[in-house]
């Protein structure tokens, strides 16, 4: 995959990850608070882009199968 595969998906996992990230801090829910965070900083943590859609397909599912 090229750069622009990496940009793209980036900016999708950084988008869903602030959406979970408002969520959390709004309603005081700490699963999707920290998946937020971690979907936020996916993108620089993880190269390979088909390990980067696995992660993070497995953690914005997290929340809906993890409540606190």
């Amino acid at each position: 995959m090229d750069i622009s595969s990496k940009l793209l998906l980036g900016v999708l996992f950084g988008a869903v990850g602030l959406g979970f990230l408002t969520y959390g801090r709004k309603q005081k829910a700490i699963v999707p608070l920290v998946v937020g965070i971690i979907l936020s900083l996916l993108p620089y943590m993880i190269a390979n882009v088909w390990m980067a859609v696995g992660a993070g397909v497995i953690l914005a599912c997290v929340p809906y199968f993890i409540r606190f």
